[in-house]
């Protein structure tokens, strides 16, 4: 009898299980999600990091050392600039991740005195993609002086080792200590904007028809603009004090710096939260239960973390992970904020990203009031 019980109530259990359909998808697509996810994206394993290189010298000894860098797949020779300033540029924008400079007479210190010095420059502002570029510059240029030494001693037919020809000096910048805070922090402040602007904006507009009360709020006076503003005004509000909480925090307690205005930060997370409150708005207009609507918003917001350089750099990740990663605003946002706070370039010089975030926001703020709208309607 008590087995018969049992089983009965296991029944009444999948049956209202069945009966929410769409929460079932999503409770099954989410593991499948993160498996994919953390199956390909987890990697701190860089490949093909962008090099600048500035090569003062030109002669076919700097060609060889170029090729020995570019035959490993851990850098891949991107630009070729004419000045340090260029080079400078181009880190601090975050288009090269290392830079390499050739002093003028390489190639005859090389040939002449037998020893030779090249400087290469980190962009410590990721910890995962420096320090696997300082283990492969050091490597790489250890493995050429070597090759060229034992070339220079077979020619005179001497054998033994002797002091490599080739001495590689590392810096890094914005992040010499390669501390892991520098890198983690900024993404909090993303990932902070995402959750509470998107998870809890769509919970409380279901909330409110749950409860049903969204009907009482309709045949008020109020328009439709005015009840979207009145329910995200205040997470957005919040969402921009715990912003300037993590940068108190992450500036006063763990050293990260702050090398740009807060002005300028705030603004550019206000532009971030378009999209996130377009998402948390658009999961509202799908769900009909507050639990539906935290697994819509859990269902985008996993694959954003992931893809988005949060947890992994995005070097590290496949080719076609990198290019499903530009359909997700929070990529953008991470490099802007990571960028302003540790390198402190002008917004002008972030231009691709801000366009892209503004792109995203106005899109997704457009699509989630019309859907909003016509639900009320």
């Amino acid at each position: 009898m008590r087995n018969t019980r049992l089983l009965s109530m296991i029944r009444k259990e999948f049956i209202q299980i069945l009966r929410d359909p769409r929460t079932l998808a999503l409770v099954l697509v989410i593991p499948v999600v993160q498996l994919f996810l953390l199956g390909y994206a987890a990697n701190n394993d860089v490949r093909n990091v962008p090099l600048a290189v500035f090569d003062q010298d030109r002669s076919p000894a700097a060609r060889e050392l170029l090729d020995a860098y570019r035959a490993a797949d851990y850098f891949m020779l991107a630009f070729d600039v004419s000045s340090e300033e260029e080079l400078r540029r181009l880190i601090e924008n975050g288009q090269a991740g290392v830079g390499l400079i050739i002093p003028p007479g390489y190639g005859a210190a090389i040939e002449g005195t037998g020893s030779a010095d090249v400087m290469f420059i980190l962009d410590g502002s990721d910890p995962s993609v420096a320090a696997t570029g300082l283990s492969a510059a050091q490597l790489i240029g250890q493995a050429h002086g070597a090759r060229i030494q034992a070339e220079r001693l077979a020619r005179i037919g001497v054998t033994g080792a002797a002091q490599p020809p080739l001495e590689v000096h590392l810096t890094v910048w914005y992040n010499p200590d390669l501390e892991d805070s520098f890198f983690m922090i900024p993404g909090i402040i993303g990932m902070i904007l995402y959750a509470i602007t998107s998870l809890l904006t769509a919970n409380a507009v279901v909330r409110e028809r749950e409860r049903g009360t969204i009907e009482q709020l309709i045949i008020t006076p109020i328009r439709p603009w005015e009840l979207v503003v009145g329910k995200i005004a205040p997470y957005t509000i919040l969402a921009l004090l715990n912003t300037i909480e993590v940068l108190a925090i992450g500036s006063l307690w763990f050293g990260v710096p702050i090398r740009s205005s807060l002005l300028v930060i705030l603004g550019l997370s206000a532009l971030f939260l378009l999209s996130s409150l377009g998402i948390g708005l658009l999961a509202s207009t799908v769900a009909n239960t507050q639990q539906e609507a935290m697994l819509t918003v859990w269902l985008t917001m996993l694959p954003a973390l992931f893809l988005s350089g949060f947890f992994f750099p995005l070097q590290a990740m496949p080719k076609f992970l990198q290019a499903v990663s530009l359909i997700f605003p929070l990529r953008y946002y991470l490099s802007i904020i990571r960028t302003l706070l540790l390198k402190g370039t002008s917004p002008a010089a972030l231009w691709p990203d801000i366009l892209a975030l503004a792109v995203f926001g106005v899109v997704l703020m457009t699509l989630a009031a019309l859907r909003f709208r016509k639900r009320l309607d």
